[in-house]
């Protein structure tokens, strides 16, 4: 249908038009924070627009509801001014219909929302992640093969270059003396990082070397307490919204099998399919923003839009962190406020003369 297809390229025209302006917008405040930084061991201002780049499809996906709500309130309100939305009326469009179209434009921004998810998004934000602990001289990425290296006087860390979550594999730990000689070798196939003082080594074996002997011994799992500070061992790890659908999905299983907690991963899961139920939502929401008062202007529907979002952002924190408090299920908390905003949307269309 020719007004459906008219309908698209100008919703999605607004929702480009919100991108442009949400993206830099929230990139900037960014290059704020991290500036801060520069000058600190050798992280530079090239650094710092490095990382801000590599950012900038996570930033997108963080952004979608609102870009959403914004855009489509935008497009459809320069119609609205035009006397376009009339025209539509009088042809027999009703808000519902009208919706549809809003509705085809929201599910092919979720499919490039899945798309960034799953292959975008996360290795350019384990990059920009690594690329600034190495520039801050946290830890230091080599490569794929090399893993990560880290020291201080009298420790020496190597941790191979594949983990997830918490758990990372392929450990070594050099000890060293006082005088920089090797007394202790520790190799282990995996670890689990407890908390910032608390490491579990599995399938280890213990070196102890003195002037006359070298004493190896094996055990199954063996605590190790780190010699790195609380932030250094947080940049040694990827942190939840990084992973991708399917490393979170695996690591919440292997959690799950293991009999550890996996109630932050969970929900970190969940929220991600969420993030796409509220975009859809915001979607929808966006029609009657419209259609209820077009006498208040463009200009207050764009306020009360921006309003709206900033109220469902705030919502959507508070839900999850009162849901990791009260142990409730990650499923419910990620999806709750979508959901309920679908359904108020519903109420609003249908109360829309």
């Amino acid at each position: 249908m020719t007004i459906n297809r008219y309908l698209i390229r100008q919703i999605s025209a607004g929702l480009f038009i919100a991108t442009l302006v949400l993206i830099p917008l929230f990139s900037f405040l960014d290059l704020l924070e991290q500036l801060d930084d520069v000058g600190e061991g050798f992280y530079q201002i090239e650094d710092a627009f490095l990382y801000v780049a590599l950012l900038l499809p996570r930033r997108f996906i963080q952004l979608a509801p609102f870009i959403a709500l914004l855009g489509n309130v935008a497009a459809l309100g320069r119609l609205a001014i035009n006397s376009e939305l009339i025209v539509m009326r009088t042809a027999g469009l009703s808000p519902a219909r009208i919706s549809l179209s809003s509705l085809k434009v929201g599910l092919a921004l979720l499919l490039v929302l899945g798309i960034l998810e799953q292959f975008v998004a996360p290795p350019l934000q384990q990059m920009a992640i690594a690329h600034r602990s190495e520039a801050l001289a946290q830890s230091a990425e080599l490569s794929k093969d090399l893993g990560i290296w880290t020291r201080d006087n009298q420790h020496i860390l190597h941790m191979g270059a594949k983990e997830i979550g918490r758990r990372v594999s392929d450990i070594e730990i050099l000890n060293l003396d006082e005088n920089g000689f090797l007394i202790e070798h520790i190799r282990a196939e995996s670890a689990n990082i407890v908390s910032a003082d608390e490491w579990v080594l599995y399938d280890v074996t213990k070196k102890t070397i003195n002037e006359e002997s070298v004493i190896s011994q094996r055990f199954y799992s063996l605590s190790w307490k780190p010699f790195l500070n609380p932030d250094q061992v947080s940049t040694l790890t990827k942190p939840a919204e990084s992973l991708s659908l399917t490393d979170l999905y695996r690591y919440v299983r292997y959690l799950h099998s293991t009999g550890q907690q996996e109630q932050a991963y969970s929900l970190a899961l969940w929220r991600k399919l969420g993030g796409g139920l509220t975009t859809i939502a915001m979607v929808l929401l966006s029609v009657p923003f419209v259609f209820g008062s077009i006498s208040s202007g463009i200009g207050n529907r764009l306020v009360l839009a921006g309003v709206t979002g900033i109220a469902v952002y705030l919502l959507d924190q508070i839900i999850a962190n009162a849901g990791l408090l009260l142990d409730l299920s990650p499923a419910l908390v990620a999806l709750v406020p979508g959901v309920l905003l679908i359904f108020i949307a519903k109420i609003w269309l249908q109360r829309i003369p």
